[in-house]
């Protein structure tokens, strides 16, 4: 496709930062001054003050600002914090000094990782002009040694001279190219391949244009494309000549419909080879994309305006969409997505979300590893609660094309639930508090299916599982359990939002021993009590935990007296051990459908605002 789009990443608004670096003597100040002014004076000041170029300078007319540095000790902080602002940077050499090959790779190099430096990195060899070619180091010599630092970006290498005025410009054209039009992540230079993320990005953008959904860009899809890419059409002559180039490397790219995604992706693994990486990036930025590859702000949801005390969750018309997306996406028709159909529908996502904690296994799983459709739609209810920009975002990688802020619902205040006595939620969260051992993983494992297991696994950190829970009224609600350790109660009370997101709390406490019930009424009394002084109170429930085992008399009389006591249901008996659980779940969410009838409390229901 033909290029000459006009830049428009994060650093073009103001322009781009080049910090030029190297020891003392390289010629840092005479390359700036060099390309700043017709001639060189006599005496270069040891560092010149930032120094701004006009933008006829460069082919993108984007303005650049040249950041002189001292390498001097007592300068180390500033040099360390203009190398960490920047934009792009110039690392010099002398030429005519052989020792300057080791102070690049001893210190300069290193510090930049150090530093982590993740910008384009441009290496100048100055004082070309006085070089002794007999003992020159020479660009054969420094490339491999490039090569051995892979952590930098550095994307190429330039002998200059600034006193006989020889590829100084090259220097800066090369540095503010870098830094609008990044090869590092889109390209891997030495695989010779688009990266994944850039791949991703590339076929989502291709599924948009090919408006006729037959897997190919027809001419007209391709000049929709570079029109409002480039803003100019392409000649007849000239998709002719995009096809063949296409053809010569995959001829199979090239249908009776068009150019193909496999063609699509070839295309722009060309445009890099050709050194022509502002192709690729232009049409990134035009369909939303940041220099990391995802959609940027201004494509995404607007700021989710709610309280604390709020739920997000997702809407009926995101609800449908994903329907569809599942149906989409169950190429063999069994009810459930398998791993590869799962990748096939991230597929146009920078990653899959789900890989990662708290979704990874947070919902049940058929016995071959399959996402049912109620496993999907609950998987994407626990990401619009702990989520929801990220919740939005992928919905738009995976094809939502509505109103971003269409996907989601922000839900009435829950003190006001609370003061209705009933609740528009049909997302419900639950903490689960007790004392190890008692049985709060099991509980949360037996909710998506996964056998019980004799093994203790002490959790360390919150974890979720997240399900559909049919009520008897033919409704369905969506639970979604977060594990609290014990060893984090103390820390998550500290804040004062702590119970903020929580619409119900269960303590698991194990019916067989005393100590755990002492521990869980503990547990209990701190949830309360910082409920009732911060205003989140949260309706509770109390679990016996291990009914396959003796009960422990004390702990079972002083359960029941407790619970009449505060008022709430007596400790509900389950065993994971047998799977019985005496519809827990269902008890769970109607607690958290009426909170009402299960907070203890003797003062009003406040209103946090």
């Amino acid at each position: 496709m033909a290029g000459g789009g006009s830049a428009s990443n994060s650093s073009s608004t103001t322009g781009v930062r080049i910090v030029v670096a190297g020891d003392h003597g390289t010629g840092k100040s005479s390359l700036i001054l060099a390309t700043a002014a017709d001639s060189l004076p006599t005496n270069v000041p040891s560092v010149l003050p930032p120094t701004r170029l006009p933008v006829d300078m460069f082919p993108d007319r984007v303005p650049v600002t040249i950041i002189d540095t001292s390498s001097s000790l007592e300068n180390k902080d500033k040099l360390d914090d203009e190398l960490k602002s920047a934009d792009a940077v110039v690392l010099t050499y002398a030429c005519d000094k052989t020792s300057a090959l080791a102070r690049l790779t001893t210190f300069w190099l290193p510090e930049l990782i150090r530093l982590k430096v993740k910008v384009p990195v441009i290496v100048a060899g100055c004082k070309s002009d006085l070089a002794d070619f007999k003992q020159v180091i020479g660009l054969e010599r420094v490339m491999p040694i490039m090569k051995q630092f892979r952590e930098i970006d550095i994307d190429t290498c330039i002998e200059c001279s600034a006193s006989k005025r020889l590829r100084i410009s090259e220097v800066f054209n090369y540095a503010q190219k870098a830094a609008l039009y990044p090869i590092a992540p889109l390209f891997d230079l030495d695989a010779r391949t688009l990266k994944p993320r850039c791949m991703r990005a590339l076929k989502r953008i291709f599924i948009i244009c090919d408006h006729d959904k037959d897997g190919a860009l027809s001419d007209a899809e391709l000049n929709g494309l570079q029109v409002k890419c480039f803003n100019a059409p392409l000649q007849p002559s000239e998709i002719v000549g995009i096809k063949r180039v296409v053809q010569e490397k995959l001829p199979a790219c090239v249908n009776e419909n068009g150019l193909t995604l496999a063609g699509f992706l070839s295309l722009h693994a060309i445009f890099f080879e050709n050194g022509s990486p502002e192709t690729t990036w232009t049409i990134l930025r035009k369909h939303g994309y940041n220099n990391d590859i995802r959609l940027s702000e201004n494509h995404l949801l607007p700021p989710v305006i709610r309280t604390n005390h709020q739920s997000v969750q997702l809407t009926s018309e995101a609800v449908e969409f994903l329907r569809g997306v599942f149906t989409l996406f169950d190429s063999d028709g069994d009810g459930a997505l398998n791993a590869d159909e799962l990748d096939d529908l991230f597929s146009t996502a920078p990653e899959s979300p789900w890989r990662e904690a708290p979704y990874v296994n947070a919902a049940e799983k058929n016995e071959i590893g399959g996402l049912s459709l109620d496993g999907f739609l609950s998987e994407w209810a626990l990401m619009s609660v702990l989520d929801p920009v990220l919740c939005v975002e992928n919905l738009i990688y995976i094809g939502y094309a509505g109103d971003p802020s269409s996907a989601l619902r922000v839900m009435r205040k829950r003190c006001v639930d609370h003061t209705e006595q009933n609740t528009e939620q049909n997302v419900f969260q639950c903490f689960v508090f007790g004392p190890k051992e008692a049985g709060k993983s099991s509980f949360l494992h037996s909710f998506v299916g996964r056998p019980f297991s004799e093994v203790y696994m002490p959790t360390t950190k919150e974890q979720y599982t997240v399900n559909i829970v049919d009520q008897p009224v033919g409704t369905k609600r969506t639970l979604i359990l977060s594990e609290i350790p014990e060893d984090a109660v103390e820390n998550l009370l500290i804040q004062k939002d702590a119970l903020a997101a929580c619409d119900i709390a269960v303590f698991v406490y194990d019916s067989s021993n005393n100590s755990s019930w002492i521990r869980t009424i503990e547990l209990l009394g701190q949830v309360a009590s910082h409920g009732e002084s911060t205003g989140y109170e949260v309706p509770c429930i109390i679990i016996a935990a291990k009914g396959d085992l003796e009960p422990n008399p004390t702990a079972l009389q002083d359960s029941t007296r407790l619970s009449q006591d505060m008022g709430i249901e007596a400790p509900v008996p389950i065993s994971t051990r047998l799977g019985d659980f005496t519809d827990v779940y269902k008890k769970i969410v109607r607690a958290a459908e009426h909170p009402h009838l299960s907070i203890h409390r003797e003062v009003e229901v406040r209103c946090i605002n």
